[in-house]
C-alpha cells in the first residue's frame, strides 16, 4: 500500500462576526496516499474550497491539523508554510489567475522563480517542455487575452507543475470551461496521475469527473458524510 501523504485531523473552520458563528467544516478527518486521485463533492456552501484551502496551507483551521508526509503544516512558521505551498503542491483554480503582463511562458516560470531563480536557465527548458506537453508550443509568447479559456487553464495547470510538485490540488478545474475543454483537461489530469503517479485532490460539481477517480467523499452542510 502506497504512503500516506496527507492526512486531515478534526478540522473545523468557523467564521465569527458580532452576532453569531458559522461554523463551515465540523472535524473533517481523512487520508490521501501517495498516488491517489481523490475528488471532493458536494452541493454549493458545503465548505469544498475552504476544506481546499486548509488542505494546502492557503487557510488557517480553527481548530485540528494537516499533516503532509507526517508534518503538520500549521505547525510550520510562515516562511517554511509558504516554502510548503511553493515546492510541495500545485494548486489549480477555476479561475486561471494568470497575470495579464506575462505571456504564458512567463506565467509558467513565476513559481520556479521564487524556488530558485539562479536556476532559471532550466526552468525555462522545462517550462517550455511542459508548455509542449499540454499542446501549447506556439503559445509560449501569448499574453492570457491571447488564448482561448483552455489554453488559459493549460497554462496553469503548467505553472502549478514547474516546480514538480507531490501534490496538486485542482479547485473546479473545469468549471469554467465548456464541456469539450472541459473534458480535455479532465484527460490531461488523469494522465498526469496514472502516469506521473502526482497525487491529485479535486473539488468539483461534475459526476463525470468522479466517476474517474480512484476515491470520492462527499461533504454537506461541513460535514463528512461517507
Amino acid at each position: 500500500m502506497n504512503k500516506e501523504i496527507i492526512k486531515a485531523q478534526d478540522i473545523c473552520k468557523s467564521y465569527r462576526d458580532t452576532t453569531s458563528n458559522l461554523e463551515v467544516l465540523k472535524n473533517i478527518n481523512f487520508t490521501v496516499r501517495e498516488g491517489e486521485f481523490l475528488v471532493i463533492q458536494g452541493p454549493s456552501g458545503a465548505g469544498k474550497s475552504t476544506l481546499l484551502h486548509i488542505l494546502g496551507g492557503l487557510d488557517d483551521p480553527s481548530r485540528g491539523a494537516v499533516y503532509f508526509q507526517g508534518d503538520n503544516i500549521y505547525g510550520l512558521d510562515e516562511n517554511a508554510r509558504s516554502n510548503f505551498r511553493n515546492q510541495k503542491v500545485g494548486f489549480v483554480f477555476q479561475f486561471f489567475h494568470l497575470l495579464p503582463e506575462l505571456n504564458a511562458l512567463e506565467n509558467v516560470l513565476l513559481p520556479s522563480i521564487l524556488k530558485s531563480w539562479w536556476e532559471r536557465k532550466k526552468h525555462l527548458a522545462q517550462a517550455q517542455e511542459l508548455l509542449e506537453r499540454l499542446g501549447l508550443s506556439r503559445r509560449f509568447n501569448h499574453k492570457p487575452m491571447a488564448l482561448s479559456g483552455g489554453e488559459q487553464q493549460r497554462v496553469a495547470i503548467a505553472r502549478a507543475l514547474i516546480n514538480q510538485p507531490q501534490l496538486l490540488l485542482c479547485d473546479e478545474p473545469t468549471g469554467n470551461l465548456d464541456s469539450e475543454n472541459g473534458k480535455n483537461i479532465l484527460r490531461l489530469l488523469i494522465e498526469l496521475n496514472r502516469e506521473q503517479k502526482i497525487t491529485i485532490v479535486m473539488v468539483t460539481h461534475d459526476k463525470d469527473i468522479a466517476a474517474s477517480a480512484g476515491k470520492v467523499i462527499h461533504l454537506k452542510d461541513g460535514i463528512l458524510i461517507n
